[in-house]
């Protein structure tokens, strides 16, 4: 059931079993605190989702689902694939970096050890997701002759285009969770993604990076 098709009262339950969750984590959080912070009856919760466990796939697949429909709702470009990818990167970027899904992969890999279920959920529902729609323009630029994916296909390649965004921002976040990037430290981070994965699989991606390099160079020979 799709978060639009819940009941008022079963997303009341939802919000609330978000904000423990994410607030507590898995093991800690209780049916009673979510009841609680619902202001609703145990019945009404239990009426809606049947124990904690399920209340929590609930959360991992909404809070999935808003994400993805960010990246989802991106048009293909053909011919622009640099442009994609950049639009791509910057928009993921937003989403793990943000409190809501910094919080959420936090609690779902600390609880992973006990409840594999829940963070294979996680994986299917959030990064394998996004791979899939990366995946998906990379097709579109592929058909248009911008990429040359023989050696790893088009699947490894999304993933590997999606780690490059997210591994080294998602880390340094998670080990300083009292900082915030800037806005110019975020499109540095796009930037270095977008580029590594052009020099390695576009077709001009070595020659568009030595054109650069050769512009940069000229501009502080003439200064």
């Amino acid at each position: 059931m799709g978060n639009a098709e819940l009941s008022a009262k079963a997303r009341t339950v939802l919000e609330a079993a978000r904000d423990v969750f994410l607030t507590h984590g898995f093991s800690a959080a209780t049916t009673d605190m979510i009841q609680r912070e619902a202001g609703v009856s145990k019945s009404t919760v239990y009426a809606h989702y049947p124990n904690k466990e399920a209340l929590f796939v609930a959360v991992i697949e909404a809070e999935c689902a808003v994400f993805a429909a960010t990246l989802r709702g991106m048009e293909p470009r053909p011919g622009r694939l640099r442009e994609v990818l950049t639009a791509l990167a910057g928009a993921y970027l937003d989403i793990v970096l943000s409190p809501t899904g910094l919080a959420l992969f936090r609690v779902v890999v600390a609880e992973a050890p006990r409840f594999p279920d829940l963070a294979r959920t996680f994986y299917l529902a959030g990064p394998q997701v996004i791979a899939n729609v990366v995946a998906d323009h990379l097709a579109v630029a592929m058909a248009s002759d911008e990429v040359d994916l023989a050696e790893v296909g088009r699947e490894a390649a999304a993933n590997l285009f999606i780690n490059l965004v997210r591994a080294g921002p998602q880390l340094q976040c998670l080990t300083h969770p009292g900082a915030s990037p800037s806005a110019a430290q975020m499109d540095q981070w796009t930037n270095e993604a977008v580029s590594t994965f052009m020099r390695a699989y576009g077709r001009d991606g070595g020659q568009a990076a030595s054109e650069r390099a050769r512009g940069r160079a000229a501009r502080t020979k003439a200064k």
